[in-house]
């Protein structure tokens, strides 16, 4: 098969279609029938994948033009299941990228030379070191960069030399250099859950004092206060001797669950919330599987340790809130509300919440163009004035709208500058494309949209008075809080439609927002839920008014045809290429009901297999994680369908088939099994390792000393021998593994060096026995005539190299990293001598 070759799969150009086999042919035609596609319009290069039923048909628009092109839209087809996936990569921050073009066509296209010439260069810097992490576009921009070069009309050209012109660089930020990935600088590590709660919405910068209402021992006032937020407390037992006095933030953390009387435990509850300014932070215990522990004493139980504990239900605890206080809380995580005092401060908070910060990032990356070479009037007046222009430009596309006077930061400097703000507004727009302020434009109107539709859902109170920032939105966008409402209400009616909420699931997966399984279910990182469609954000917006915040849930499963939503909680999710399920929430959105799974003890953790389908190539680790499942798949050591096998069944196949996980790597096992193993699916490593005559006759124990040689055995096994069984039957060994120890005691017929009987072995100077690498064995099958067991072996085995003695003795075959392929005669001489010959 002609093509780029990586593990399983090839990939061509689709020019060079014709060139492939009938088969290979057939399998095209039939995906551009599925996908309804054509060559050359709809897609240019070919992935197949030559171990499955499945093949991917490529978009490049630019691949004989760009040096290293950018992939726009992929089309994944299952000739079995005739199922057809779509991804458009068109507004993704880092699309895969095309390296090595001259792999993929003819070897008489006029092109070639120019490729060929390219990648000698990028060789030449080093830019294919590490394969892995240059496979999407700012990676390999930034790789680049570091090596001192920009690439110009298809040549590398050094950074230096641009400056030395006086041409500028464009040096457009990646995500993870503008976004600050951390919460909040005060360190969350040591305070108690609900405090975390606020810092992850910026409530703990400083600006607000803290109360905390049953401070225990006081450590979260200790963080608190040692980070420069005024905070203080009081407690029954601990700092009774303290004041009970108002704050900003006042926070009742897991005090109600621990009152055994009920009229106290209303007292504690209205006592902290007569404190609050702005915003109470009440959480309690939710019912878990240590609920039932305990002897039953008014609504809840004595505990082993005499305490008293109330467990209470999400709703249950929601209810009691807005009961008590008569108003309604807000829930931020299981067991956790906020209840604002500041309509204003929950405005701005709910609002927040539906703000979608990403997708400003994502259209200052579309706006940006690189400056020309020769600069007009016009072009030298940004310049000049571009320290003003660029932000007041990044606060519109945040807007989504023109900002009025009253908004606008430097507004002293730019009215100076420009006369007046009308005319810095308006030189602003000439500066950058409008699509963009319309595109944003829009997202703010998706914004909107959640927003009102969930304050509809939360059946919350009809503010008396909007937020002044919100006012002007609501005018730009929707002309009045009338025509908003309606919007918001028709939205928040079509989520109960099973088909409008699939057809959602189906844009957002297109878009490379999430994975849509075989039953129309999306699964979906919660970084992306900003980006999709406005009903799906709708649908987990309800969800977060039931349960709260989803921020520390890592995977989000919208059931699209039930109305359920279910969320995942991992253990660390970004950085473990398996990571461990802990916990589980199945939300009922119709019947407003959730269910909590933990797992541990009750519930084994499951892995999560394919992390790779769940997120897009902006997520970290996104390049390792792929090559990592990719790998995995390519074992065909696996199910991985539905749940995948259990972690410890996981790792007892992986380990026996020689490999272990090292980070993000899948690498060759560095341990030493058991003799009496198997190795492959016939024969153990002991019957390889003391096969041999002279180990016999010696009682040498002939033991691999290197991790590696054991790996080599299970590979000639697997490779060689196991489909050798499957068809002529159980063989006999003649010799196997040799050590160094045993090699000195046998003195004919052999060559260490050449014959890779020591696999990975050294010698007494520490170096290898046999630089071939590999492994071999000396074999027989009783009643087979040898030359055909030999041919079958050179037909369908991917033999290193194979030694055929006579049609009634044993041959030699090994396996290694060379992959030879040499199938050498010993021909007897009329001298006596044996002579090799290769067979053709």
């Amino acid at each position: 098969m002609f093509g780029k070759k990586v593990l399983n799969n090839v990939y061509w150009h689709s020019s060079l279609t014709t060139s492939q086999n009938d088969d290979v042919q057939q399998h095209i035609v039939e995906a551009e029938d599925l996908a309804g596609l054509q060559a050359g319009t709809d897609y240019n290069v070919v992935k197949y994948d030559v171990k499955d039923d499945a093949l991917s048909l490529l978009w490049y628009p630019n691949f004989f033009n760009d040096p290293f092109p950018a992939l726009e839209r992929s089309y994944r087809i299952n000739l079995s299941t005739k199922r057809v996936e779509k991804r458009s990569y068109q507004a993704s921050l880092n699309p895969p990228i095309l390296h090595r073009k001259e792999l993929f066509l003819s070897q008489d296209n006029p092109h070639i030379p120019q490729f060929r010439e390219l990648t000698a260069t990028a060789e030449q810097l080093g830019l294919f070191e590490n394969p892995i992490h240059i496979g999407f576009k700012q990676a390999w921009e930034n790789l680049i960069a570091e090596k001192g070069f920009q690439l110009v009309d298809r040549h590398f050209v050094p950074i230096g030399n641009l400056e030395a012109n006086g041409q500028q660089q464009n040096l457009v930020s990646t995500p993870s250099a503008t976004i600050a990935r951390h919460l909040t600088a005060l360190s969350r590590s040591n305070l108690s859950a609900p405090m975390q709660c606020l810092a992850r919405h910026g409530f703990l910068d400083g600006a607000l004092s803290v109360f905390d209402y049953g401070c225990g021992k006081g450590d979260d006032i200790r963080n608190l206060t040692a980070n420069a937020i005024p905070a203080s407390g009081w407690d029954p037992h601990y700092a009774a001797d303290q004041p009970k006095q108002a704050a900003d933030i006042v926070n009742l953390g897991f005090v109600i669950n621990v009152i055994e009387n009920y009229q106290e435990r209303l007292e504690a509850l209205l006592g902290a919330y007569n404190l609050t300014r702005q915003v109470l932070v009440v959480s309690a215990m939710l019912i878990n599987q240590n609920a039932l522990n305990g002897r039953v004493f008014n609504d809840g139980v004595i505990t082993q340790r005499n305490t008293f504990q109330k467990y209470f239900t999400q709703t249950e605890l929601k209810a009691f809130l807005n009961d008590t206080l008569e108003t309604d809380a807000i829930p931020v995580a299981p067991g956790i509300f906020f209840i604002f005092k500041d309509q204003e401060a929950e405005q701005r908070f709910l609002l927040n919440r539906q703000r979608s910060q990403r997708n400003v990032l994502r259209l200052t990356r579309r706006s940006s163009n690189p400056p020309l070479p020769k600069l007009s009037r016009n072009e030298k007046k940004y310049l000049n004035f571009k320290h003003l222009i660029d932000p007041l430009w990044q606060q519109t596309l945040a807007l989504g709208r023109l900002p009025e006077k009253t908004e606008i930061d430097n507004l002293v400097e730019l009215t100076q500058s420009f006369g007046t703000i009308s005319k810095a507004l308006r030189f602003m727009l000439d500066q950058f494309d409008e699509a963009v302020l319309e595109q944003a434009g829009q997202n703010r109107i998706d914004d909107l949209l959640t927003y009102f539709a969930l304050q509809t859902f939360s059946k919350r109170n009809a503010y008396k008075y909007l937020e002044t920032s919100l006012q002007k939105d609501i005018k730009a966008f929707f002309g009045d809080y009338k025509n908003a409402m309606a919007a918001a209400q028709s939205a928040l009616f079509q989520i109960g439609k099973a088909e409008l909420i699939a057809s959602a699931c189906q844009q957002a997966a297109e878009q490379g927002l999430g994975y849509l399984d075989e039953d129309e279910a999306l699964h979906l990182h919660t970084g992306v839920v900003e980006q999709l469609p406005v009903l799906l954000r709708i649908y987990i917006g309800c969800a977060t008014v039931l349960y709260g915040d989803i921020e520390q849930t890592d995977l989000i499963k919208i059931h699209s045809q039930s109305g359920k939503l279910s969320l995942m909680r991992y253990d660390d999710f970004q950085h473990r290429p398996l990571p461990r399920l802990l916990e589980r929430v199945k939300i009922n959105l119709r019947e407003q009901t959730f269910d909590l799974y933990q797992y541990g003890e009750e519930y084994q953790p499951t892995y999560l297999y394919l992390k790779s389908r769940y997120i897009n190539e902006e997520f970290p680790n996104y390049a390792e994680q792929l090559s990592f499942d990719e790998q995995l798949q390519a074992f065909n050591l696996f199910d991985l369908s539905g749940y995948g096998p259990s972690p410890d069944k996981f790792q007892e196949t992986l380990a026996n088939a020689r490999w272990e996980i090292d980070g993000f790597e899948l690498v060759r096992s560095r341990t030493i099994p058991e003799l009496d193993s198997y190795c492959g699916r016939y024969l153990t490593y002991r019957q390889l390792i003391e096969c041999g005559k002279t180990q016999q006759t010696t009682g040498l124990a002939n033991y691999p000393k290197q991790a590696d040689s054991y790996t080599a055995l299970y590979d000639l096994a697997i490779n060689i021998l196991d489909p050798l069984i499957d068809y002529f039957g159980m063989i006999r060994l003649t010799y196997g593994f040799c050590s160094h120890e045993l090699g000195k005691h046998i003195k004919k017929h052999v060559a260490p060096k050449l014959d890779q009987h020591a696999a990975h072995e050294r010698n007494s100077k520490n170096n290898l026995i046999c630089p071939r690498l590999g492994a071999a064995v000396d074999f027989i099958v009783e009643d087979e005539n040898m030359r055909e067991v030999a041919d079958w072996v050179a037909e369908n085995t991917p033999f290193d190299r194979l030694y055929f003695y006579g049609d009634d003795r044993p041959i030699h075959v090994s396996y290694g990293p060379e992959q030879k392929g040499e199938y050498i005669d010993l021909v007897l001489t009329d001298s006596g001598r044996q002579v090799p010959r290769k067979r053709k």
